[in-house]
């Protein structure tokens, strides 16, 4: 549904809906229960002023009926927030496509308490574009490569090749190097490495965390490949794992390499759900989004985009 509403500031409007029935009279008093941590009068100023508006971009007056409007618009009021001290690298610039290296700890998108600081909102105000749209998604804690579509008129071809599984992409992650690890018979909870990993993975509103429920048939798979063991420049022993996943589902990685046994170093999230702290700059999740690689649906020529970025906990080369 195309918001009524331009970009501001490289934040686009809020979308509410609003029920067609209930205890409120208008949409105004559905507003003021809904946010019931927002001071009313101001809300009450926010309809006078003109700035809720409905589908077709005209302000709603404070009077109209509850079933009048299916759907309203708003700018969210935003917060002052704390800078991300990361900054994204913008890998590829054309008329349809941009690709950036995005890295640890900043959203690709607005959300929570961050919405200036995401990734979509930066390249809005430094490209200058409010038609960006995000391809794809890493999670915030996770650093690499990310798509962006230029314009409206090209971007369902480039979302469509992740919807049919056209990506090809490879990971790198950093582990804990698990004990009794032989890399001359390498395996990982049983399984000979490199391994297909696969399981039913489902993600639940308003849940962090994904749950896996192994009664159901498999619908996420991911290759791991090793690709080497040692110790990092911080002196911990460790995996470092090579990944590529056939399907794209929420923290899939995280929850497989968890489910193998070398959980993330950084993750607070798998394989147990550890208290929520700041964020620790000197450890970040050690997962990098490295490559992507596809046929363009334009032009049908080969695309490769491969990241800048190291992970810090990777192994340390040993001099032969």
């Amino acid at each position: 549904m195309p918001a009524p509403l331009p970009v501001k500031d490289g934040v686009g409007p809020t979308r509410l809906r609003v029920p067609t029935s209930g205890p409120w009279a208008t949409v105004a008093e559905y507003m003021v229960a809904t946010f019931d941590h927002l001071d009313p009068d101001d809300l009450y100023r926010r309809f006078d002023a003109g700035e809720i508006v409905g589908i077709d971009g005209s302000p709603i007056d404070r009077g109209a009926a509850l079933d009048a409007h299916r759907f309203v618009w708003y700018y969210r009021d935003l917060p002052v927030e704390e800078p991300v001290p990361f900054h994204e690298e913008i890998l590829h610039v054309d008329d349809d496509l941009v690709v950036i290296d995005k890295p640890h700890f900043l959203p690709t998108t607005p959300g929570g308490r961050y919405l200036r600081e995401s990734a979509l909102v930066r390249l809005r105000i430094r490209l200058d574009n409010p038609d960006l749209t995000p391809i794809h998604r890493l999670d915030r804690a996770t650093a690499g490569l990310v798509m962006f579509a230029a314009r409206p008129a090209t971007r369902g071809a480039y979302q469509s090749l992740f919807e049919k599984r056209r990506v090809a992409k490879t990971y790198e992650a950093v582990s804990a190097r698990p004990t009794g690890w032989d890399p001359d018979a390498p395996t990982l909870a049983g399984h000979a490495v490199p391994v297909v990993y696969r399981n039913h993975i489902q993600a639940r509103r308003g849940e962090l965390r994904v749950v896996v429920d192994d009664s159901r048939a498999p619908n996420a798979e991911t290759l791991v490949e090793v690709g080497g063991s040692g110790v990092s420049a911080s002196g911990h022993a460790v995996l470092h794992t090579i990944l590529r996943p056939h399907t794209g589902r929420m923290h899939q990685l995280r929850v497989h390499l968890a489910a193998l046994g070398i959980g993330i170093l950084g993750d607070r999230w798998y394989p147990g759900l550890l208290p929520e702290s700041p964020d620790d700059h000197c450890l970040p999740l050690q997962l990098l989004a490295r490559e992507l690689e596809f046929t363009d649906p334009l032009t049908g020529t080969p695309r490769r985009f491969v990241s800048r970025r190291t992970l810090s906990e990777a192994p340390v080369p040993t001099e032969s």
